[in-house]
């Protein structure tokens, strides 16, 4: 705030004490006067100014006599481009008016005629005159609003929207969406917020209504849930928000007449339910659709909504439409990918001694659905082929990708009768040259039954995890041999096979690095981790070891979807 200029410069007065030069001086006015500076500033005021305003002298010279004094009749902070007196002052002209509002020291509304001219102080900078008096014609002194229904200044404006757009953006789930939205707008714009939302089957739901207990947010599952459909040609505010036609104002009483439809039964329920006095409701509309309505409603907050107050209001809910329609694609591409994973990922064959089982655990993020999988599937020679894999990347494209792979895999390891090692390099070429699939890792093994009753397992390493074997007495080894470079990188380099005989009652772990791999924690951290909880867990039933093993080493952290693929063998050679 400009400070205010000193006696030199503004002829010859003392700032705060009125002078009887030049020829009248303030002190001869016998109703309320200030003198302003080139900048709006107070640089003089007379006694009858002080009790006018219930203001010093000290407290009101160097002040903004706009920022200070001006208020519309609610005691809102009169904006510069709606205030007569600021626009003359520009202008250098005498300009005068009644029925305005000056802000006293002690919190009420003056009502007040004005004059305002160029006034000359004897120095070399221009100053403004401002005379004013009580409006008599105005009604009796009020207090100003509480301060919840005072308006945000522009700069507030500006700030919580860009708030909005960064708080909104940064999720990409609609309910968190939602608790983000009506934890921006209360308490500072509203003490309720409701949000309708229109589901991809037509239907309203009430998804949200929250109460704010001052600085405590306090939702009402008792009023949410479905509504009744939204009527064509409704003149009701929700139903007109609904279609995308209007923002509108609404009250308790709008909804006392005779209801047109069962959503206006809903608002008079709401209304009396909630104590609102004033709302505001404005649509949630995308560039594609309309997705809802937001209502802000005041019932504790004094002072009633206006139009003045739906701008901002609207680019909020315009700000909350393009999140809500972010997270919906989202959660739409999740649940195909998931639905694909679902109907690709296969029924395990039924193997004679053995037991097998898989768990497929997609993300838990709505953004993050990935290429893990698993497969296990007899060959013609009556091996059975083992194989987990994961392609590069965290959406619908990988999850595509990952079933190019996987269906690659099975044809060549059904059409040739090569080890592990070969079958991967003509999947590595073909992945490389006819898929736009980036990079993968994987594990492809044969397993089969030796002459001694024993199982053996050939397998080859394309940058994967290594494999766990767990003894049934609780020894574990990671199967670090047969370990290759991964798939799509182009080097062309011959991959090896590594060979082992599983022991009676052992436990074959495979899986994806989701299962070992959180921020914040090293890979050898991970790999421990699942060692330790393996031994700890191998006595257990199949299912029991495999669910809680997932439970204990896949870390809260965890942005990545799992495959894990277990198998046992028979406790005895050679026995069913």
């Amino acid at each position: 705030m400009a400070e205010p200029e000193r006696a030199e410069s503004v002829g010859p007065w003392t700032p705060g004490v009125v002078d009887a030069t030049p020829a009248g001086a303030l002190a001869a006015i016998g109703a309320g006067a200030y003198v302003v500076d080139d900048k709006g500033c107070i640089v003089a005021v007379n006694a009858r100014a002080e009790q006018l305003l219930g203001r010093t002298a000290e407290h009101l010279v160097g002040q903004d006599a706009h920022d200070l004094l001006h208020r519309d009749a609610r005691g809102h902070t009169l904006p510069t481009s709606r205030c007569s007196m600021r626009q003359a002052f520009h202008a250098r002209r005498t300009e005068q008016a009644g029925g305005e509002w000056f802000a006293k020291g002690d919190g009420c509304l003056l009502p007040v005629s004005w004059l305002i001219t160029p006034f000359d102080t004897g120095g070399p900078e221009p100053a403004t005159l401002v005379v004013f008096h009580r409006d008599e014609r105005a009604r009796a002194t009020s207090p100003l609003p509480e301060p919840g229904a005072v308006p945000l200044t522009e700069l507030e404006r500006l700030a919580l929207l860009a708030e909005t757009t960064t708080r909104l953006t940064s999720t990409l789930d609609v309910d968190e969406t939602l608790r983000r939205l009506v934890a921006l707008v209360l308490p500072r714009l509203a003490d309720w917020a409701i949000v309708d939302l229109i589901t991809e089957r037509d239907e309203v739901w009430r998804s949200a209504v929250v109460h704010a207990d001052g600085e405590m947010l306090v939702a009402h599952p008792e009023l949410q849930g479905p509504m009744p459909p939204v009527p064509e040609e409704s003149p009701m505010p929700l139903s007109r928000a609904l279609r995308g036609v209007a923002s509108t104002l609404a009250g308790p009483k709008t909804y006392q007449r005779e209801p047109d439809s069962g959503i206006a039964v809903e608002q008079r329920r709401l209304f009396k339910a909630t104590g609102i006095h004033s709302a505001a409701i404005v649509p949630i509309r995308s560039t594609r659709e309309v997705l809802g309505a937001l209502t802000l409603g005041r019932a504790d907050k004094a002072g009633d909504y206006t139009d003045a107050d739906l701008p901002l209001i609207e680019d909020i809910a315009r700000r909350a439409a393009l999140a809500l329609d972010n997270a919906r694609l989202y959660q739409r591409q999740r649940k195909v990918a998931e639905t694909m994973q679902n109907h690709l990922l296969p029924q395990l064959p039924r193997l004679p001694g053995l037991k097998m089982i898989a768990r497929y655990l997609p993300a838990p993020d709505a953004s993050q659905v990935g290429g893990d999988w698993y497969d296990a599937f007899r060959l013609p020679d009556g091996a059975t082929a083992l194989a987990v894999g994961d392609v590069v990347g965290h959406d619908l494209e990988a999850a595509a990708g990952m079933a190019q792979v996987r269906n690659m895999l099975r044809a060549y390891a059904w059409s040739h009768q090569e080890p592990p090692s070969r079958i991967v390099d003509r999947l590595d070429e073909a992945v490389t040259h006819i898929t736009s699939v980036p990079m993968a890792t994987m594990i492809f093994a044969r397993l089969e039954a030796a002459d001694d009753g024993h199982w053996e397992l050939c397998w080859t390493n394309a940058g994967h995890p290594p494999p766990l074997l767990i003894s049934r007495d609780g020894l574990t080894r990671y199967l670090q041999d047969g370990h290759g470079i991964l798939l799509g990188t182009g080097a062309g380099k011959a991959r090896p096979d590594a060979t082992t005989v599983l022991p009676p009652g052992s436990t074959l772990l495979l899986y994806t690095d989701g299962l070992i791999e959180a921020i914040g924690h090293s890979l050898d951290e991970g790999l421990e981790r699942l060692r330790q909880h393996a031994a700890a867990l191998v006595h257990r039933p199949m299912a029991s070891f495999t669910d809680e093993l997932l439970r204990r080493v896949r870390l809260t952290e965890n942005d990545d979807d799992v495959a894990l693929l277990v198998l046992r063998t028979p406790a005895e050679p050679g026995t069913p």
